[in-house]
């Protein structure tokens, strides 16, 4: 007990000898970020160097979903880098009889794929939406729906290409890159918990 006050004595002079340090400021603002709208989805335009891109791998995508394949599918998703429990959520998608990918790619009609990218904010000037046109990555949403003529409606924002059972439509996020001699891109399949 005597050494444990003799020590807290010590402690107490120290702190009391010790010059008074200021706390440092932070760099970081203090007042929060106002909350943005998220971004709206528009089809890719037709004349788009990057439609024929997506439209190939959204095709390739589609079959090897449709074929219910690890061994096709998974490579498309991440290969070796898709997690078992990502593995385990897919193959959920392609067999649960109220997932969206059931009824956008299994169906009897035919089904419409749509190409969206991220509305591009009015003040880019015309440089730098050339220069977005003109990158070397690029990513989009590749939605699924079946019958009808088409006409039904595709997400508006990324938000809603969440996969959830009843969406009239499936979706996959595709990056894409032509760095380097052989371009290269990769799927990704996000599905939100219900709420």
């Amino acid at each position: 007990m005597r050494a444990l006050l003799i020590s807290s004595a010590l402690v107490a002079a120290f702190a009391l000898s010790a010059p008074a340090v200021a706390a440092p400021t932070s760099l970081l603002p203090t007042e929060p970020e106002a909350a943005q709208p998220p971004s709206q989805l528009a089809p890719l335009a037709a004349d788009s160097a990057w439609t024929p891109r997506f439209a190939a791998a959204a095709d390739k995508l589609a079959t090897a979903l449709r074929s219910r394949d690890e061994a096709q599918w998974a490579p498309l998703l991440g290969g070796q880098w898709l997690s078992a429990a990502d593995r385990e959520r897919v193959k959920n998608l392609l067999g649960d009889r109220n997932s969206p990918f059931l009824r956008a790619l299994f169906s009897q009609g035919s089904t419409h794929r749509g190409i969206l990218g991220w509305n591009a904010p009015a003040s880019l000037g015309a440089e730098e939406r050339a220069a977005i046109e003109n990158g070397q990555e690029a990513e989009a949403l590749v939605c699924w729906s079946a019958g009808g003529n088409g006409s039904v409606p595709w997400p508006a924002t990324a938000v809603e290409a969440d996969n959830l059972p009843g969406r009239p439509y499936a979706c996959a996020r595709i990056a894409y890159s032509i760095r380097g001699e052989t371009p290269t891109w990769r799927a990704f399949i996000e599905q939100r918990e219900p709420a």
